[in-house]
């Protein structure tokens, strides 16, 4: 992908002040950048082909400008975290979040984010977890400016209710950290799915 459709990718999936930012990250870095269709149990990926060499990041294209810069920023650390200590960390150790925190402070101000994501962002910042779902603040902050509102996320409805995903109905059984157990009502079977996921409730 040439500069020219890099940097249009960044001005229609981020917000205006923090395009040239990521631009630049971009081009400082040299990784492959993907943006995907919606992929329910991640919001961003960072991969390392030991064979090519290759650095490529991805980032769901279906996030609002805000939750794809965060998630933009927490998949470039993985990068700069990389290079500076290949896999002798942890993914989400202090060295991670060291880098994390280093690319985000330049982003934190109301040209960027709104105060009502600036606020929990700031406050995440501090001890950075492994992604914004594990913020609950933060995650619903972000979420509240998503364009479509119509759909709830699994991880706000009760245990015992039914819901429509991905044309298949279930019933949430209980929570596990940031998934939950469900069970698929026609075939019994169970499954973990992501807190995140995007659901509509039946009414028992």
């Amino acid at each position: 992908m040439s500069h020219e459709k890099h940097r249009a990718t960044f001005e229609r999936h981020l917000p205006a002040g923090a395009v040239a930012y990521c631009f630049e990250l971009w081009k400082e870095l040299g990784f492959n950048l993907k943006v995907t269709g919606n992929r329910v149990s991640k919001y961003g990926d960072y991969r390392y082909d030991p064979n090519s060499k290759r650095h490529s990041i991805s980032v769901n294209g279906g996030l609002n400008p805000y939750a794809f810069l965060v998630t933009y920023i927490h998949e470039v650390a993985h990068k700069t975290n990389y290079d500076l200590h290949q896999n002798k960390v942890s993914p989400h150790g202090q060295e991670w979040k060291h880098q994390f925190k280093k690319l985000m402070i330049p982003m934190l101000h109301e040209d960027i984010f709104p105060m009502d994501i600036l606020k929990p962002l700031a406050l995440h910042m501090k001890n950075p977890k492994a992604t914004s779902v594990s913020d609950p603040v933060l995650f619903k902050a972000l979420r509240n400016h998503d364009n479509s509102k119509s759909n709830l996320f699994l991880s706000e409805i009760e245990n015992g209710q039914k819901f429509l995903f991905r044309k298949t109905i279930y019933r949430k059984l209980e929570e596990r950290r940031t998934r939950a157990l469900c069970i698929a009502l026609e075939s019994s079977k169970k499954y973990l799915i992501s807190g995140t996921a995007p659901v509509q409730v039946f009414k028992n």
